[in-house]
């Protein structure tokens, strides 16, 4: 399974803004951004004016690194979404949505997506009722989503909801935190995604 292994805080530099993908280390003046904001490189401090696609890719690399998903899956997704009756680059973070460990970070079940990515791979979770590994697996309206019964007991998950337990849960989704379960009632609308992402820019990148 493909996936990014260098240091990720070099992507919040380089796309100048916080990606939360080190979860509580995000919110601390130990953050790279806080502490380095310009990106990484030995001309990472240097100006440079942007050109029209320049804009359309940083909008497109900055969705994929919040997902934490690579270009040939990044590029299924949109050819999903292109397929879909509406809005393409609503249907786009839809399906980005959707992925099992976006909504188990979204459920507070996480700390952070990579952290909910590695828990989905390690088999600590069900959905409706069966252990699921896969952490692009597409959930949909009705699903169950809950811990596997011998995980909820484990200190790692004990640590996790005490460092979770506020956190609001997405209107699409309804959670029950005393009994490690959600139920997902809906796929979101564009207004109940939270994240800085300019899906019409990553529409015209891949139009062109």
């Amino acid at each position: 399974m493909a996936r990014y292994t260098d240091a990720v805080c070099r992507l919040c530099r380089r796309e100048g803004k916080k990606l939360f993908l080190k979860g509580e280390r995000c919110y601390t003046d130990k953050c790279a951004v806080v502490r380095r904001a310009y990106a990484p490189g030995q001309h990472g401090q240097g100006r440079k004016k942007a050109s029209e696609y320049g804009i359309q890719l940083r909008a497109k690399q900055q969705a994929k690194r919040y997902y934490g998903v690579l270009e040939s899956q990044f590029r299924h997704y949109f050819e999903l979404a292109d397929r879909k009756q509406g809005v393409t680059g609503e249907n786009l973070l839809r399906l980005l949505e959707s992925r099992l460990d976006n909504v188990v970070y979204r459920l507070g079940f996480a700390s952070s997506r990579p952290e909910a990515r590695q828990l989905v791979t390690h088999r600590h979770f069900t959905v409706n009722g069966k252990r699921v590994n896969i952490p692009s697996f597409r959930v949909k309206p009705g699903d169950v989503i809950a811990v596997y019964d011998k995980s909820r007991n484990s200190d790692k998950f004990k640590m996790i909801m005490e460092a979770n337990g506020s956190r609001p849960a997405p209107k699409w989704l309804e959670v029950d935190r005393a009994n490690f379960k959600a139920t997902v009632l809906s796929l979101p609308n564009r207004e109940d995604i939270d994240l800085d992402v300019e899906e019409t820019l990553i529409v015209e990148l891949y139009s062109k």
